[in-house]
């Protein structure tokens, strides 16, 4: 993921939080922030023939404290246009590939009970729910449920 990709990557961010069932986010941040909150080594585009951003998955790191530092939490996101045709499972397999390389022993998800395909995905490359947080924060004004998921790697630790 390069600084050229980022007006679709966001506006790919920004149909999925349109949706309303991928994040509790409102409005996709400026690239700025975006590039500053995700770990450069663990981010990947999925392009198609002519360049064009089919979709994305990104990696932050969930704490400072070093007990952490093989524990990442990820998004992946597709185009509309581009579900169904394998993106997403790729995009999951190039994350899976790079952590396990710089030894990254878990990647662990928050996703909406309500995203059946986001749950599909994850199950198929290698994710196991961890439990649900019920009613964890505000969705435009109803309470949403965030389901747990983590990919513990067979290969670290």
């Amino acid at each position: 993921m390069l600084p050229e990709h980022a007006e679709q990557v966001l506006g790919i961010y920004q149909a999925g939080i349109d949706e309303g069932n991928a994040t509790f986010e409102t409005r996709a941040p400026a690239w700025e922030a975006f590039d500053k909150g995700r770990l450069p080594q663990h981010r990947f585009v999925a392009l198609d023939d002519d360049g064009t951003v089919l979709g994305w998955v990104a990696a932050s790191a969930v704490s400072d404290r070093c007990a952490y530092a093989g524990v990442v939490e990820h998004s992946v996101y597709v185009h509309p246009d581009a579900r169904g045709r394998g993106v997403a499972r790729a995009l999951l397999d190039a994350l899976v590939a790079s952590t396990e390389a710089a030894g990254i022993w878990t990647i662990q998800s928050g996703i909406f009970p309500e995203n059946t395909a986001s749950l599909a995905v994850h199950a198929r490359a290698g994710f196991r729910i961890i439990g649900t947080r019920e009613r964890i924060g505000r969705h435009h004004g109803a309470w949403r449920d965030v389901i747990l998921l983590e990919r513990r790697s067979p290969l670290i630790g």
